[in-house]
């Protein structure tokens, strides 16, 4: 299975484009947050790397924003 991860570092970020390209990715599952590069935690990708099970692969995009 394929899995997402977005984030985004700042309020006026959004993550539209990282969404659409994880959909065309055919991404089953996405995890997203927003989160400075100050914060060192990282919910959703700590929750992101838990679920990943043998033979899934991790997507990722960079913010073009």
């Amino acid at each position: 299975m394929r899995i997402g991860y977005a984030r985004v570092s700042t309020e006026d970020q959004t993550l539209d484009l990282q969404r659409d390209a994880l959909k065309r990715a055919k991404c089953r599952e996405v995890y997203e947050e927003q989160a400075t590069g100050k914060n060192t935690g990282r919910p959703q990708l700590d929750a992101c790397l838990k679920s990943l099970r043998e033979g899934d692969t991790l997507k990722g995009c960079r913010s073009r924003d």
